[in-house]
């Protein structure tokens, strides 16, 4: 394998459907060349079977791909005990750490990229910029870590650092903002009738402080003030707000066409959220249909989003050298846990 080949060129990260692959996947994503893979708990038996696997992503592309996964802790948590520590929710950890919440959420994702590098999954899709409300839908309100977007901002930001700390990419998500959605959007769009002004002062504001980040995910949410017919995944105009008033210039995914927020069929979603803006899209329930769907949907990466992209690999490629002692951490997180 070669750890310094220039990157995939395809302009998506796919999944797989279990925990080895198949002959056909194989095949598939040695032809498609995807810009990377993600997993799921569906992908996770033991240690040795997830370092194989892993170990063949990366075969079958011939390179070091980047291996995604949500390890937020709490409920959406993909490797759970004894293959990793389990954690509260990023909310209630919060609350509980008190006046040391950054050190520890710093501490926290220093520790989890630790677990998750020592795997061969090297990229995780945290931290969440969303911006919790009372009403926010409890699919996602105790995922992020406060309701002010000065408090979202400074925890956002030390779990970036305490991944990066651990070797591992983060991607923030999910851009412009999520807070305000109180529908599940694996199962349908949530709207939002917030004003412009509103969403500027307080949903964009986190991705604002983090906007030097390499890579960042898109929201399936109506923001009616901007765009009333289309999701932000899929909104030119949304679009033009995260890459101007966010000032992201980073590697732009989109959340998982796998949900149901966008309509239409996964080749409708992975042609439009294209056509709006997005660099990459994902998809993330390892059908292999659908995946040939995207792909050949998607195509190839645009060459701005190529440029982003090396970026991304030349980080990576970095990170992956990277040998850290938590042992510094795990010791502040116990010490916290005794309190």
């Amino acid at each position: 394998m070669n750890k310094h080949h220039s990157q995939g060129k395809g302009a998506y990260i796919l999944g797989c459907a279990a925990t080895r692959l198949s002959d056909s996947e194989k095949d598939f994503y040695r032809d498609c060349d995807p810009f990377g893979f993600v997993l799921f708990a569906r992908n996770i038996e033991s240690k040795d079977q997830l370092s194989a696997l892993t170990d063949a992503l990366r075969s079958a592309v011939g390179w070091y791909a980047p291996i995604f996964i949500d390890q937020e802790g709490g409920r959406v948590q993909r490797l759970r005990a004894p293959l990793a520590r389990e954690w509260p929710a990023p909310l209630d950890h919060v609350l509980e750490a008190g006046a040391q919440a950054r050190d520890i959420i710093f501490a926290r994702y220093a520790v989890i990229a630790n677990e998750l590098k020592s795997f061969g999954i090297t990229a995780n899709c945290i931290p969440t910029a969303d911006v919790a409300r009372d009403r926010t839908h409890p699919v996602l309100k105790n995922r992020c870590f406060g309701q002010s977007a000065e408090i979202v901002s400074e925890m956002a930001l030390a779990a970036a650092q305490g991944l990066l700390e651990g070797g591992v990419l983060p991607v923030m998500k999910h851009m412009p903002g999520h807070g305000l959605a109180e529908l599940d959007s694996h199962l349908q769009a949530p709207h939002t009738d917030v004003s412009l002004d509103r969403l500027e002062q307080v949903d964009f504001e986190p991705f604002r402080a983090l906007n030097q980040l390499l890579m960042g995910m898109t929201a399936h949410v109506i923001y009616e003030a901007i765009d009333p017919e289309r999701p932000g995944t899929i909104s030119p105009d949304v679009h033009r707000l995260i890459r101007g008033s966010i000032g992201f210039d980073g590697l732009l995914m989109s959340d998982d066409l796998s949900m149901e927020a966008l309509g239409g069929t996964v080749k409708d979603r992975a042609s439009a959220a294209i056509a709006a803006g997005c660099d990459i899209i994902l998809h993330c329930n390892g059908n292999l249909d659908e995946m040939q769907d995207v792909a050949e949907a998607a195509r190839l990466m645009t060459l701005k989003a190529r440029e982003r992209a090396a970026k991304v690999i030349n980080l990576h490629e970095t990170l992956a050298q990277r040998e850290v002692d938590i042992s510094r951490f795990t010791a502040q997180l116990d010490a916290m846990s005794q309190i």
